[in-house]
C-alpha cells in the first residue's frame, strides 16, 4: 500500500512541477554591486554561488542556473562596461531565440543592480537597459547596498536616484529600488527594500510564472499561502465535479489524483522535498482517507432510501468539503514543515505529530465527523 501511494504521489508531485513551471530571472549590473546578495535574500537559497548553469544559447555568454521554479539568468566572460557591444548583441539574439520556446524558457523580468554608493550611472548602462526595453522585458533598476539611518537613505544614494530618474528610463514604477540585501555585523544596518522589488516583479512578470515566483521566492509567505489556496479552490470544484458522477464514494478512484495533485502543488510551493513531502503525506492520508470514508457513510445515512443517484450527489459534497478540509490541513502541515516547526525523533520527522496535527487541522473543517 505504501508503494503503491508513494509511485502514486511521485507522478502527481512531478506533474505540479511541471506544470507550475519556471520563473527565470535576468540579472545585470556591474562586478561586486551585490547581485549575488540580492538574489539569495530574496529567494533564500545561495543560487548565484553554485555553478555556472548551461548557456542560454550555443556560443553564448549568458548561463541559466536553474534551481527548482527559479532560473537565473546571468553573464559570464563578458563584462559591463568592457564588453558593452558583444554582450548587448549577445542578449538581443539570445532573446529572440527564447521568443519560440515554451513561457518557462523565457525571460520574464530583470532586474538591473548598480551599487547605491557609486554615484555614477554610465551611458553603456542606459543603453543596456532601454535595450532590454526594446526586446519587451520589464527591467527593475535596484540600487544595491544603500545605507539607511533613522528611515533615511544616504544623501549619495538620493542623489544617483535623482540623477537616474531624470533620464526618464523604460523602468518599472519609473525609478530605482533603494536596497540593503543582507544584515551589516559590524555597523547594525538591518536589511531593507526586498519586499518593495519582490512586490514590483510580481506585478510584471506573466501571470503564467507567478506560480513558480510564489515557489521560488523565500521572504513573502503570503503570496505562498495565496497561490495555494488558489489551487485547493480549483481543486474543490473538480473533486466536486467529479464526485457528482453516480458511484460509490469508496471506488470514486479519480478522485485520488486530483487530491495528490493538489497536496504535490502545496509541497512544491514550500519548497519540500519529494521525498520529505512523501513522507509527510503517507502520515496525513492515513488519517484523512479514514475520516473521508465516516463522512461519506454517516451523510448518506441521513436520506432514507437514498439511490445511486442520491448517493451521488451527496457524494459531490463530502468530496468538496473532504478536499477542502483535506487541503487546508494539508497546507499547515507544509507551512510548520517548511518553517522547520515539526517534532522529529533522532532526526527524522515524528509521523505521529503529524498524523495529530494533520487530523486536528482536518476536524476543524469538516466538525461533522465525530469520534467512534
Amino acid at each position: 500500500m505504501t508503494q503503491w501511494f508513494t509511485d502514486a504521489f511521485r507522478a502527481e508531485f512531478d506533474a505540479q512541477a511541471r506544470l507550475i513551471g519556471r520563473f527565470n530571472l535576468a540579472i545585470f549590473g556591474k562586478t561586486g554591486v551585490g547581485k549575488s546578495t540580492l538574489i539569495n535574500a530574496i529567494f533564500g537559497e545561495p543560487v548565484a554561488a553554485t555553478g555556472i548553469g548551461e548557456p542560454v544559447t550555443q556560443g553564448s555568454h549568458l548561463y541559466l542556473d536553474k534551481r527548482g521554479t527559479l532560473g537565473v539568468i546571468d553573464t559570464r566572460g563578458l563584462e559591463i562596461g568592457r564588453d558593452d557591444a558583444e554582450l548587448l548583441k549577445e542578449v538581443t539574439n539570445a532573446v529572440h531565440q527564447m521568443r519560440s520556446k515554451p513561457i518557462e524558457e523565457q525571460i520574464h523580468v530583470a532586474w538591473y543592480c548598480v551599487r547605491g554608493m557609486d554615484r555614477r550611472f554610465e551611458e553603456v548602462e542606459e543603453r543596456f537597459i532601454r535595450t532590454l526595453h526594446d526586446l519587451d522585458i520589464p527591467v527593475l533598476l535596484v540600487l544595491t547596498q544603500v545605507p539607511m539611518r533613522d528611515g533615511v537613505y544616504h544623501p549619495d544614494a538620493v542623489e544617483l536616484a535623482r540623477q537616474i530618474e531624470a533620464k526618464h528610463l523604460p523602468i518599472v514604477g519609473g525609478r530605482p529600488f533603494m536596497t540593503y540585501a543582507m544584515r551589516d555585523q559590524f555597523t547594525g544596518q538591518p536589511p531593507y527594500g526586498l519586499m518593495d522589488v519582490l512586490n514590483a516583479t510580481f506585478q510584471v512578470a506573466p501571470d503564467a510564472v507567478h506560480g513558480a515566483l510564489a515557489a521560488a521566492q523565500a521572504i513573502d509567505l503570503e503570496a505562498k499561502v495565496k497561490h495555494a489556496q488558489r489551487h485547493i479552490g480549483a481543486t474543490v470544484a473538480a473533486a466536486a465535479a467529479a464526485a457528482a458522477v453516480p458511484i460509490p464514494f469508496s471506488s470514486a478512484a479519480v478522485l485520488v489524483p486530483l487530491q495528490l495533485g493538489m497536496m504535490g502543488r502545496i509541497a512544491q510551493l514550500y519548497k519540500i522535498s519529494f521525498d520529505r513531502a512523501a513522507i509527510l503525506a503517507i502520515a496525513s492520508t492515513s488519517v484523512a482517507t479514514s475520516l473521508g470514508r465516516q463522512a461519506a457513510t454517516n451523510l448518506l445515512k441521513l436520506i432514507p432510501g437514498a439511490g445511486s443517484v442520491a448517493g451521488g450527489v451527496i457524494n459531490a459534497g463530502v468530496a468538496s468539503s473532504f478536499t477542502m478540509a483535506m487541503g487546508q490541513a494539508w497546507l499547515v502541515v507544509c507551512q510548520k514543515a517548511a518553517g522547520g516547526k515539526l517534532p522529529s525523533l533522532n532526526g527524522v520527522v515524528d509521523s505521529k505529530a503529524v498524523r495529530d496535527l494533520f487530523e486536528e487541522e482536518f476536524r476543524k473543517r469538516m466538525p461533522t465527523i465525530r469520534q467512534r
